[in-house]
């Protein structure tokens, strides 16, 4: 009973000490953007930690994590483990498995204005540098998107459509710059360029 206790205790006083240590020190962690739920409003988006680099966003390019299941630490740590800075991706959207349904994660290098680390194919530098990651969770070759994460992978790309002043051509999937099937064969592409008011 004695070594539990004490055991429970240097727990308990280790997670105060990194809660007031400010938590995940790399600053890394995506920060779920909760008021995405309230009113459909997407303003949260535009709170970046350094100013926008509306000179840098040139285009949109839209994934799939290619996993059933995905929470913002398991994106984190698996992108580590490929040798990355963390979450290569700029946003994530959820599935309910892992993330909630349409739940829009922001990662560190949008908040930060950093470039992503997501793309392949002869061009992956310059999208890596200058396109926005999404990254909607499940696996588009097995299985469909739900309906709340097309909705809000849509409100998301309108909102940052407008606020960059690009167009619908400015988006691409990334089977479109890469020799891969992502986001996989049941992402509704020509609802999806459809519904954003042009063609892809």
């Amino acid at each position: 009973m004695i070594v539990w206790g004490v055991l429970l205790i240097s727990m308990t006083l280790g997670a105060g000490a990194l809660l007031i240590a400010g938590g995940d020190t790399a600053g890394v962690r995506p920060v779920p953007l909760a008021n995405l739920q309230v009113a459909g409003s997407l303003e949260a988006v535009l709170a970046t930690e350094r100013p926008l680099d509306r000179r840098r966003w040139k285009a949109i390019v839209i994934h799939h994590s290619g996993t059933p299941y995905e929470t913002a630490e398991s994106l984190d740590r698996r992108h580590r483990e490929m040798g990355l800075r963390g979450l290569g991706h700029h946003f994530v959207i959820g599935s309910g498995s892992g993330i909630g349904d349409g739940e829009v994660l922001t990662g560190f290098r949008w908040r930060q204005q950093l470039p992503g680390a997501h793309a392949r194919g002869p061009d992956a530098d310059w999208y890596d540098r200058h396109a926005i990651s999404i990254c909607l969770v499940g696996n588009g070759d097995r299985r469909p998107f739900t309906h709340r994460q097309l909705a809000r992978a849509r409100e998301l790309v309108s909102r940052l459509l407008e606020e960059l002043d690009l167009t619908p051509a400015d988006v691409v999937l990334h089977s479109s710059i890469a020799p891969t099937t992502d986001p996989g064969w049941n992402f509704p592409e020509a609802w999806f360029y459809e519904q954003l008011g042009g063609g892809g």
